[in-house]
Parts: C-alpha cells; sequence; structure tokens
C-alpha cells in the first residue's frame, strides 16, 4: 500500500494522479436579474437562476520534475468541453446580468476625485455602458471584446492591469493553475501530496495575517494514507487561500470505505464572527470572502452557492434565492486507508459588489447589495475499470493480506501449543 500510494512512477496511483482518469464535469448556473431597471431606482434585486451549463473537464500534469528533496513540480491544465447533451441551455443563449466590468470599475473609483469620475460617466456615455448588460453564456464565461477597458485605462493608468477580452473564465480553460511543488512521499509517506511551493511561494501575500497567508495541505487531490477521522486542508489557487474542511460521517462508495469530508460554517465567516479569518477582511457579512486582494482589486466575493451556511441578511438582499444542504454544500468522500478521493462535489459562488457611486450616473440609485453572478460545482467520482483496478489493488489486496497476517499469527500459535504439548 504505502509503495503504491506515493509520487512514483513504479506505483500504481501514479498513472491516476498525473493524468486524472476521473471524469469529471463543471457545471455552472447563472443568475439573471429579472428587474435591472428596478434595481436602478434601488429597488431590491429579483434572481432567476438558469443552468445548468455542463462542461467535460479534462486535467493532466506537464512539467513534471522530481528533485532530491522529496519533491516534485508539476503545471496542472485544464481543459473545458461544452457538453449540450447535459445542459439545461446553449453557450448562445442572452442573460442580463450587471455590466461586471463597469460596475466594477465603479466601486473601484468611488475614492476617486470627482472631475475623474465625471471624465469616466461622460465616457460610459459616449461607449453606450449601462449598469446591466444582456449577453450569452458564452461571452460572459470566456471573454468578449469591451473598448471600456483601454478607456478607462486611459482615464485612470492601471485601474484594470490587463488587455483584450473579457469574461469571468477567460483564464480557467487551456490554462494551468500555478507551478505546485508537493512531497512525494518516497522518504515520509505521512508528507505525500503536501505542498512544498506554489508559484516558488511558501506562503501567499494577498491578506492581511500569517495565518491566512499560509499554504496549507494537499494541491486537493489526493491526501497521505491512514487518514483520521478530524480535518482535511488543501490549497486552491481559484480561491486563493488554503481551506479547511472538517468530518462529516463514515460511508461507502461502491463498496469502497470513506470519510465524508464538509465545509465547517466558519470557512467563510467574517472576522467578527471567526477571529482567525480577521486577515481576510476588509469582510461583510459572514459567509462572504472578500477575494479582490488577488482579483485585481475588483470588489469580488467568493461564498457558499446561494448563500448557504451565510449570514440570513445576504439571502434577505435580493429575491430567488434558496440555500440548501443537499443542493449547495460541497463535500470530498475520501478513501482513508489511501488518502484518494472516490466521490466529490466542490462548489463555489461568484458574487459581485454593486451600488451607487456618487459622479458616475450610469450607478443609478443602486442600493449596496453582493450579488450573486453565477456558481459552479466542480464534480467527479471513480468509475468503471479504474474503479475496479482501485478496489482490487488498493482496497481488496491489502485487506486479504491484513487476513492472512492474523490468520498466520494463528496458525503459529497453534503451532507452539501442539509443540508444547507433544514434548
Amino acid at each position: 500500500l504505502l509503495q503504491n500510494v506515493r509520487i512514483d512512477p513504479s506505483s500504481i496511483s501514479f498513472s491516476m494522479w498525473k493524468d486524472i482518469p476521473v471524469p469529471f464535469y463543471m457545471s455552472v448556473y447563472f443568475f439573471e436579474v429579472l428587474n435591472p431597471n428596478e434595481v436602478l431606482q434601488g429597488a431590491k434585486p429579483v434572481l432567476n437562476q438558469r443552468g445548468p451549463y455542463v462542461y467535460r473537464e479534462i486535467r493532466y500534469k506537464t512539467n513534471i520534475t522530481f528533485h532530491d528533496n522529496d519533491t516534485v513540480s508539476f503545471l496542472e491544465y485544464r481543459r473545458l468541453y461544452f457538453q449540450p447533451d447535459l445542459s439545461n441551455g446553449s453557450e448562445e443563449e442572452y442573460i442580463v446580468v450587471p455590466n461586471i466590468l463597469m460596475m466594477g470599475a465603479a466601486v473601484m473609483m468611488q475614492n476617486l476625485p470627482t472631475f475623474v469620475k465625471l471624465l469616466v460617466s461622460g465616457a460610459l456615455a459616449g461607449l453606450k455602458q449601462e449598469a446591466f448588460m444582456n449577453r450569452t453564456v458564452g461571452e460572459i464565461l470566456w471573454g468578449y471584446d469591451d473598448p471600456l477597458i483601454d478607456t478607462i485605462n486611459r482615464i485612470v493608468p492601471g485601474l484594470i492591469p490587463f488587455e483584450g477580452k473579457f469574461g469571468l473564465f477567460v483564464e480557467f480553460n487551456n490554462s494551468n493553475s500555478g507551478l505546485f511543488t508537493v512531497n512525494t512521499g518516497m522518504k515520509n509517506i505521512s508528507r505525500v501530496h503536501m505542498v512544498d511551493s506554489w508559484n516558488g511561494l511558501t506562503q501567499l501575500n494577498y491578506w492581511r495575517s500569517d495565518e491566512c497567508n499560509m499554504i496549507n495541505g494537499t494541491a486537493g487531490e489526493m491526501w497521505p494514507p491512514f487518514m483520521s477521522p478530524t480535518s482535511l486542508e488543501f490549497y486552491s489557487p481559484d480561491a486563493c487561500r488554503s481551506m479547511s474542511l472538517v468530518y462529516q460521517q463514515s460511508g461507502k462508495f461502491k463498496g469502497v470505505p470513506t470519510y465524508r469530508f464538509v465545509a465547517p460554517k466558519t470557512l467563510f465567516a467574517n472576522g467578527t464572527d471567526y477571529p482567525p479569518n480577521e486577515g481576510f477582511c476588509p469582510c461583510l457579512q459572514s459567509g462572504v470572502q472578500n477575494v479582490s486582494s488577488c482579483r485585481l482589486n475588483a470588489p469580488m466575493f467568493i461564498s457558499h452557492p446561494h448563500f448557504y451556511n451565510a449570514d440570513p441578511a445576504l439571502v434577505d438582499a435580493v429575491e430567488g434565492l434558496h440555500p440548501s444542504e443537499e443542493d449547495h454544500a460541497l463535500f470530498l468522500d475520501v478513501h482513508p486507508m489511501t488518502g484518494i478521493p472516490m466521490n466529490c462535489s466542490i462548489k463555489l459562488q461568484l458574487n459581485l459588489y454593486i451600488k451607487q457611486v456618487t459622479g458616475i450616473i450610469q450607478t443609478g440609485s443602486i442600493k449596496p447589495v453582493v450579488l450573486p453572478l453565477l456558481w459552479f460545482a466542480e464534480s467527479g467520482s471513480i468509475e468503471g475499470s479504474v474503479l475496479k483496478q482501485f478496489y482490487t489493488n488498493l482496497v481488496l489486496i491489502p485487506s486479504l493480506l491484513d487476513y492472512l497476517q492474523y490468520i498466520f499469527f494463528g496458525l503459529s500459535v497453534l503451532l507452539v501449543i501442539s509443540a508444547a504439548v507433544f514434548m
């Protein structure tokens, strides 16, 4: 077992680690704004969930380099392919959502001099930019050309430090999640898969405390064997932080024993409700985490879908949300003996903080609100021949060997007793 769970080209789990054979899917759900004109006048946003828009996710590693200090570096790439047969809608469908670029830039400029904001407001009018936009699913996710990027950068240089298309997932497809260096477990199996560094960093620089900047746990694919039913940690580049899940219950997935780990209520709590999270602030209500420091200073927040496990005030500020554990809680089912996930569904929601900004007429009389944009679930489970091989080599055979040692021990005791009797 120990030989086959370490990161070693000769181990059974190596091919599974290198080119993940599990069929992963990403399901995206949008929140359509049904009353954009009323929101501009100060009304509560009314939302309608659209989707899912489902993508097959292929993950594979490149640049795998082993080092002398029991570590290995790699880049993991993701490719996403739209699955019309699994989706409730097409990428060509139009959805009314906030003008993310414009509304985000407006909040970012709220403390600038009035004359600068008036210049921007005039430029927005010239470009016919409005607070809400009607664009296709494909454009919102994968990008669209927007002259607003160059215009704002001419007026406020460096405010939007990128060029080209703008899209929420424009850098998500055909891209890697950074250079991970993890322990191989060759010398110390209890450290296998634990992150040594990410992009050369042993800690982050996004947050305001050393604790929040720590890179803890694994890269989120596998964990050290012989797990205890306590907690599970991993570093998520998408969330710009390490996450710690807690043990919920034991169970079985297709005959394989598992521990289920879920998110604690404190995961996205603010610093008032959970002091260790103060380093992630400035905070709003519990249940949404400010990620502006790692998202180009844009007023972006992450949360559980539908503000599950969040302050009820966030749900009450909009209409159309229905948080539930069954639909919106994330989980990981891990085989405790090997540390290999059998079944998982990781869910996150992207939110934009919008408000009226004095001097920018396009923001109308919008009341301050954390507005859900979309949520997505990355799900996968071990199936078919992969499950059969896993069960045989890493569950059945070790169990048989475990039983055999007791049988041999029992036989040896009988032999000793028999010898003593006949002497």
